[in-house]
């Protein structure tokens, strides 16, 4: 079965195959210190607009690192724009990236105290076929693991005012780092009070 899903996700070109620097945990919890103050200490943010890095693939840590600095560096023509970030990751290395990844990946991600709701849950699983909104699990899980290899970040137990701006950006396009412009063309057809419920209901997986 896995070979498979990989056979066509490669068959889509939605397969992250680039190569990068082998991360080192313990290299990463030391330069994790800069990361502290907004992603708490283990990755597990305590400032509801920051995301919880703990649990989540090193590759995908590792990709919003890369475009963090790509948009930097391109005065926000390429990667992805957040004025905190580009000052924070403009002196980091491939390596400097990857031992983060790495050592975030290792964390455990804290639980939170979301409820879950019935418009969330429906969008979660179901989508709407009518305004062509795909389900959320086909890309993020029935328990939002998400799915490493092809990209697709962790979810479950996220910041759920995080989940809520992240979508917004992506509606709005503020945010457009996302693969075949995918979370752009679900967030495009969504109302305010569904991202709410849906960042909710996200946020109560765990």
């Amino acid at each position: 079965m896995n070979k498979i899903i990989i056979s066509l996700l490669l068959s889509f070109g939605m397969l992250n195959i680039a190569v990068a620097a082998t991360g080192n945990a313990e290299a990463g919890k030391t330069k994790s210190v800069m990361c502290a103050a907004c992603h708490g200490a283990d990755g597990n943010s305590l400032v509801p607009m920051y995301p919880k890095l703990a649990g989540q693939s090193a590759s995908y840590i590792t990709k919003q690192l890369v475009d963090f600095k790509k948009a930097a560096s391109s005065g926000g023509k390429e990667g992805r724009n957040d004025p905190i970030m580009a000052g924070m990751v403009m002196a980091l290395s491939e390596q400097d990236m990857a031992d983060l990844g790495t050592y975030y990946a290792g964390q455990t991600r804290s639980k939170t105290t979301e409820a879950t709701n019935d418009v969330g849950h429906r969008l979660y699983f179901g989508g709407d076929v009518e305004r062509n909104i795909a389900a959320c699990v086909a890309c993020h899980g029935q328990k939002g693991q998400g799915m490493a290899a092809a990209g697709f970040p962790s979810l479950a137990s996220q910041n759920a005012e995080y989940i809520k701006n992240q979508l917004t950006k992506f509606r709005s396009g503020g945010r457009a780092n996302d693969k075949n412009a995918i979370m752009r063309a679900v967030a495009t057809e969504l109302t305010d009070d569904e991202i709410m419920k849906l960042a909710q209901h996200i946020a109560a997986i765990k």
